[in-house]
């Protein structure tokens, strides 16, 4: 499931406000609402600081909001779906298709190109956030891979799912191709959580679906912030139920150059995945898919 539209990447949505603050937040955003989703982080704005991570949606709305996403192409990314509540479909030119249920995990590398699609499930609303990573060289142009995890399969640490990467002596059965953490974590209002990022990791950031904590500074629902660049620890201490998502990571070194539905690293690889992706549209289109 994603959500994609039909226009360049890189004009799809004005960047967000961002600000500079104190402490070790050095910048928040609520992002731009299109339809029923809200984007968080682009290649235009946050993105750029925050690559591998490129893009974040937040899905917050009544299910049948989600139903207008058909079969649509990637390249060079990796799209990462976990949702908090509600369920979606989903399906991919792998062969891949069903319900993808609340608390599962979408895992779409897209690699030399894809196509995949989905849409509102069975469940009144829907709640979670979608995630795209950067593929580095060696990946972009790779095999596309789809996996798709119910609840059981995600490996958790205490509060923290372990959605991609490794926490404590858990690591999940995702295999990144780059050295990424992204967690998904639960606190009751007056828990605390101490994530120790890897000692390489200088990429955090942090979005919230619902509550509120402090780390020190307040973030509340709805918003995605960026840490400064260090190794230190982050400690978050929950001031009402909340559900977010973190992410750390190395740096990605290389450049962003976008397309339609792709981020490669050069404009050579990019035309690669897009050759891909207009193979494949004219199989959907002679299969009458499309």
């Amino acid at each position: 499931m994603s959500t994609s539209l039909k226009a360049p990447i890189a004009s799809l949505y004005s960047p967000p406000p961002i600000r500079e603050r104190p402490s070790s937040i050095a910048y928040r955003t609520r992002g731009r609402r299109h339809g029923p989703v809200t984007r968080l982080m682009s290649p235009s704005d946050l993105g750029e600081v925050l690559k591998p991570f490129v893009f974040l949606d937040l899905i917050d709305t009544d299910s049948k909001a989600l139903s207008g996403f058909g079969l649509h192409p990637h390249s060079g990314i990796t799209t990462v779906t976990h949702l908090f509540e509600g369920n979606v479909r989903y399906e991919d030119t792998t062969g891949a298709s069903g319900l993808l249920p609340q608390g599962g995990v979408e895992w779409f590398k897209a690699g030399r190109g894809a196509w995949h699609g989905g849409g509102g499930g069975d469940s009144a609303r829907v709640r979670g956030f979608q995630l795209w990573l950067a593929l580095p060289p060696q990946h972009e142009l790779g095999p596309v891979e789809s996996i798709y995890q119910a609840p059981e399969d995600i490996a958790q640490d205490g509060p923290a799912r372990i959605l991609v990467g490794t926490h404590g002596t858990v690591t999940s059965a995702l295999k990144a191709p780059s050295s990424i953490n992204y967690l998904a974590v639960r606190l009751k209002a007056g828990e605390s959580w101490r994530y120790q990022r890897p000692t390489n990791h200088t990429v955090a950031w942090a979005a919230l679906s619902t509550g509120s904590v402090l780390v020190p500074d307040a973030i509340h629902a709805g918003e995605l912030v960026a840490f400064e660049p260090s190794n230190e620890p982050l400690a978050f201490y929950a001031s009402a139920d909340t559900e977010f998502v973190l992410g750390s990571a190395v740096p990605h070194p290389h450049e962003l150059v976008l397309g339609y539905y792709s981020v490669h690293t050069s404009p050579e690889t990019l035309v690669a995945g897009e050759r891909r992706i207009d193979e494949i549209r004219a199989h959907l289109q002679q299969k009458g898919r499309l």
